[in-house]
């Protein structure tokens, strides 16, 4: 500070007078004595003064202060203690980085400028599980004003939300749509032409067979900023739950992610191309799972090729059903096997010893 002139530095001894017209004083010498007679000098002339050797004997105190990117401030007294201070300091700022105490705005920052625009933040939720969200999509959730949410995203985080936050529902099960695309984009624009900020809370990563991609045109057609939060995709992370990776050396070195929504066609065709050894990853595809599975043989997949379905992936419902390509449909209608599922095919679903599942839950295996 003194290198760039923040402050002007006198390096001497303090003498009597030096406090005259100051309102505020801050003693640190070393020395017990100066700073007591600092002290005294700045009690007689009814200024505040912080001595950093005695707390106790002082008129104020400096705090250890928290900040955010976005103009919180907060003040922390360790009741004489410093390094007390320090620490519940940085728990708090670690809370407020993480979105896990309420930092949204409640007064607009210029209610006179009628032309703002919010923002549109499309955050990845991970495969449901609410400690796989980002640190920065948890930031963004606890700043919204509106929260747009699909079916699979952690929705228990919705739980900690301000009472006066918009949560609109547009989750999407078989066959039954709440709301159509089209209207999900109008629904995001709309509320962020009113000045709102607006969180796209998706399942997995909203570029990986998201439709993150026709939100992001639709906001940008409309003149609406908008960010793309990126999610642990459940693609990855929910076989990774059962104990098995998409790549392994010697086994794998390359998965493919397919979205059987899709169609029997959209997988031969994406199939074709990729050598025998590559893992594939089936993605809404447990109604046309026989079909699925009578496509990857005819492409060239031996009938013996190991496939796993996960169910409800990072939940306590999470199990697994495992077997081959000849005989997975007829075991996943004897499992009852129901969406969400994520499919599995290769010789990754055998390339770990089968053990519990994350956090001990042993997820059943057939």
């Amino acid at each position: 500070m003194v290198t760039c002139g923040r402050i002007r530095w006198h390096p001497r001894e303090y003498v009597d007078g030096d406090v005259t017209g100051m309102w505020l004083v801050h003693t640190a010498t070393g020395d017990p004595e100066t700073d007591a007679e600092v002290a005294s000098a700045c009690e007689w002339a009814r200024i505040w003064c912080v001595r950093a050797d005695d707390a106790r004997a002082s008129s104020a105190w400096t705090p250890a202060t928290a900040r955010t990117s976005d103009g919180v401030i907060v003040a922390v007294s360790g009741d004489a203690d410093p390094g007390r201070a320090r620490a519940v300091r940085d728990a708090i700022a670690a809370l407020l980085d993480n979105g896990e105490l309420p930092i949204r705005r409640t007064r607009p920052t210029d209610a006179s400028d009628r032309s703002f625009v919010g923002t549109v933040h499309l955050v990845g939720g991970g495969p449901g599980h609410p400690d796989l969200i980002t640190t920065r999509g948890r930031r963004l959730l606890a700043t919204a004003d509106v929260v747009v949410v699909d079916r699979l995203a952690p929705t228990q985080l919705l739980e900690q939300l301000a009472d006066d936050v918009i949560v609109v529902d547009v989750g999407k099960t078989p066959g039954h749509h709440t709301m159509t695309q089209e209207e999900i984009n109008e629904l995001i624009v709309d509320h962020a032409l009113l000045g709102r900020d607006v969180v796209r809370l998706k399942g997995g990563d909203p570029f990986v067979l998201g439709r993150g991609g026709e939100e992001v045109i639709a906001c940008r057609r409309a003149g609406v900023p908008v960010d793309v939060v990126p999610g642990v995709t459940s693609a990855v992370s929910v076989p990774a739950s059962a104990g098995i990776p998409v790549t392994h050396r010697g086994v794998a070195s390359s998965f493919a992610v397919i979205s059987a929504h899709d169609g029997i066609d959209a997988i031969s065709s994406t199939v074709r191309g990729l050598p025998a050894t590559t893992t594939l990853v089936l993605l809404m595809g447990v109604r046309l799972l026989r079909e699925s599975a009578d496509v990857l043989v005819a492409a060239g997949r031996a009938p013996t090729t190991p496939v796993a379905i996960i169910e409800s992936g990072w939940t306590e419902h999470q199990r697994t059903t495992i077997g081959t390509l000849a005989d997975i449909a007829d075991r996943a209608r004897s499992k009852d096997v129901a969406s969400p599922a994520v499919i599995v095919v290769g010789d990754v679903v055998h390339a770990l010893p089968q053990s519990r599942s994350r956090d001990g839950l042993p997820g059943e295996q057939r």
